[in-house]
Protein backbone atom coordinates (compact mmCIF):
# COMPACT_ATOMS: atom_id res chain seq x y z
CA UNK A 1 0.00 0.00 0.00
CA UNK A 2 1.23 3.46 -1.01
CA UNK A 3 -0.14 4.96 2.29
CA UNK A 4 0.56 4.28 5.92
CA UNK A 5 -2.44 3.31 7.56
CA UNK A 6 -4.06 5.00 10.93
CA UNK A 7 -2.57 3.10 14.26
CA UNK A 8 -5.19 0.23 14.67
CA UNK A 9 -5.40 -3.56 16.80
CA UNK A 10 -8.25 -5.85 16.26
CA UNK A 11 -10.27 -7.84 19.18
CA UNK A 12 -13.21 -11.10 18.58
CA UNK A 13 -15.81 -9.89 20.53
CA UNK A 14 -19.73 -11.03 21.09
CA UNK A 15 -22.75 -9.40 19.44
CA UNK A 16 -26.24 -11.27 19.94
CA UNK A 17 -24.59 -14.43 20.95
CA UNK A 18 -21.86 -14.26 18.14
CA UNK A 19 -18.77 -13.95 17.74
CA UNK A 20 -17.16 -10.83 15.56
CA UNK A 21 -14.03 -10.16 14.60
CA UNK A 22 -13.48 -6.02 15.20
CA UNK A 23 -10.56 -3.92 13.48
CA UNK A 24 -10.29 -0.16 15.40
CA UNK A 25 -8.24 2.80 15.36
CA UNK A 26 -6.10 3.44 18.32
CA UNK A 27 -4.45 6.17 20.37
CA UNK A 28 -0.60 6.54 20.70
CA UNK A 29 -0.95 4.74 24.32
CA UNK A 30 -3.06 1.45 21.97
CA UNK A 31 -6.43 2.56 23.75
CA UNK A 32 -9.70 2.51 21.43
CA UNK A 33 -10.50 5.63 19.62
CA UNK A 34 -14.03 5.70 21.03
CA UNK A 35 -15.89 8.07 17.98
CA UNK A 36 -15.26 6.14 15.01
CA UNK A 37 -13.10 3.94 15.92
CA UNK A 38 -13.83 1.17 14.22
CA UNK A 39 -12.60 0.54 11.01
CA UNK A 40 -14.79 -2.79 10.34
CA UNK A 41 -16.52 -5.63 12.05
CA UNK A 42 -17.89 -8.71 10.53
CA UNK A 43 -18.60 -12.46 11.81
CA UNK A 44 -17.70 -16.13 10.86
CA UNK A 45 -19.78 -16.03 7.44
CA UNK A 46 -18.55 -12.67 6.16
CA UNK A 47 -14.94 -13.78 7.53
CA UNK A 48 -15.25 -16.80 5.00
CA UNK A 49 -16.55 -14.86 1.96
CA UNK A 50 -13.19 -12.54 2.66
CA UNK A 51 -11.27 -15.45 2.68
CA UNK A 52 -12.53 -16.97 -0.44
CA UNK A 53 -11.69 -13.59 -2.22
CA UNK A 54 -8.33 -12.26 -0.34
CA UNK A 55 -6.56 -12.21 -3.63
CA UNK A 56 -9.15 -10.57 -5.22
CA UNK A 57 -8.90 -7.83 -2.53
CA UNK A 58 -5.23 -7.49 -2.96
CA UNK A 59 -5.94 -6.85 -6.93
CA UNK A 60 -8.50 -4.18 -5.67
CA UNK A 61 -5.66 -2.30 -3.46
CA UNK A 62 -3.42 -2.60 -5.92
CA UNK A 63 -5.52 -0.98 -8.28
CA UNK A 64 -7.24 1.99 -7.07
CA UNK A 65 -5.07 2.62 -4.07
CA UNK A 66 -3.69 5.48 -6.01
CA UNK A 67 -7.04 6.92 -7.04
Amino acid sequence: MSKELAPHDFTVEEFKGNKIFKIYKVDDEGNEVEKYGTVVSFGISKAKYILEHVEDIKKFVDTYSND
